[in-house]
């Protein structure tokens, strides 16, 4: 495995470190690597107002390990990810698989050190866009976007940008675009800058419709949270374990647990689970091994009407609507 350590910026400053580092060169926009090592494409570009876009679409010949620590904090990072493969950000305690959760946005402030792992054969495309915190404030004004307490999300003292999401189906098609579009040059440049500030817009205006929780949140909450999701996935057949459980397995208070959880993964951690849990239904009866009962039971949910008007919810459909669907 090769181990990186690098850092972004929402500037071009980190472009000839993490080149050197990856063991690329630069040549105009594009940071080009060895055959043996990453094949793909990697372009880098200023879309000023103090924002970057870093455009990946490479298949990894090699195990990477890549460890973020970051020189200026003063940023916001926003990651599509798109992987195909093992890709996955690695805690104290447990590895988080990037596409597993259906997490293909991660929101994560400068300050915070992050460690990305991804195997031999994956499949990367993704768009990486760094801005100033300051110039979140003057988008927002820009495109008459309302959000309350803006100054104080914004101040490191009171508040971390942390966010695992998953993108809109409007900025998925936005990015699938883009995609089909030849790499280099003054066209792609205008279009890549479009989507940076349609993105951008799109998450802006949808967390200005929601309740933002503000607190700090250190790598070792975060860790402790990221645990207690892969905990929840691992007991996702077992019934919804106690606030007071996992907040005592966090050692955090049940409040700062609640607050966190809702913060990082945008759910509370009885939707999240709950959200997982009729996923892997969904996907036992595509298989056709169980019955909608056995699969009731075996997901522990209390009875049968109960699981039906829990997928119906979710879904639209009834378990057995779904079934006769397949």
């Amino acid at each position: 495995m090769k181990i990186i350590k690098h850092y972004y910026d929402a500037d071009l400053s980190w472009v000839e470190h993490y080149a050197a580092q990856i063991g690329g060169k630069i040549e105009g926009n594009f940071i080009l690597l060895p055959e043996d090592s990453q094949s793909g494409i990697r372009y880098f570009l200023d879309c000023g107002d103090g924002i970057v876009a870093y455009y990946i679409n490479v298949e990894y010949q090699r195990n990477f390990q890549l460890i973020q620590q970051n020189l200026n904090q003063d940023f916001v990072g926003f990651y599509y990810n798109l992987t195909e493969g093992e890709a996955s950000v690695k805690t104290d305690f447990h590895v988080y698989n990037v596409g597993r959760w259906n997490y293909n946005l991660a929101v994560i402030d400068g300050s915070l050190e992050s460690e990305y792992n991804v195997r031999k054969g994956s499949k990367t495309f993704a768009l990486c866009i760094f801005i100033k915190k300051k110039m979140i404030k003057t988008f927002t004004q820009k495109n008459n976007i309302v959000i309350q307490n803006i100054d104080s999300i914004l101040d490191p003292k009171e508040n971390t940008m942390i966010r695992f999401d998953r993108m809109s189906n409007e900025s998925f098609h936005i990015i699938n675009d883009l995609r089909k579009l030849q790499v280099g040059g003054s066209i792609f440049n205008l279009h890549l800058k479009g989507t940076v500030h349609l993105l951008i817009s799109n998450y802006l205006k949808k967390i200005a419709t929601r309740k933002i929780i503000i607190q700090t949140v250190n790598k070792t909450d975060l860790e402790h949270i990221i645990a207690i999701q892969m905990y929840l996935i691992e007991h996702i057949k077992d019934h919804f374990p106690s606030i007071t459980q996992m907040a005592k397995m966090s050692n955090m208070s049940e409040s700062k647990f609640k607050a966190l959880f809702k913060k990082i993964t945008g759910n509370t951690a009885n939707v999240f689970f709950m959200e997982n849990k009729l996923l892997l239904a969904k996907e036992l009866i595509e298989n056709k091994q169980l019955t909608i009962s056995q699969i009731s039971d075996q997901l522990n949910f209390t009875n049968n009407s109960y699981f039906a008007s829990k997928f119906k919810e979710h879904f639209g459909l009834s378990p057995k609507a779904f079934y006769k669907q397949l």
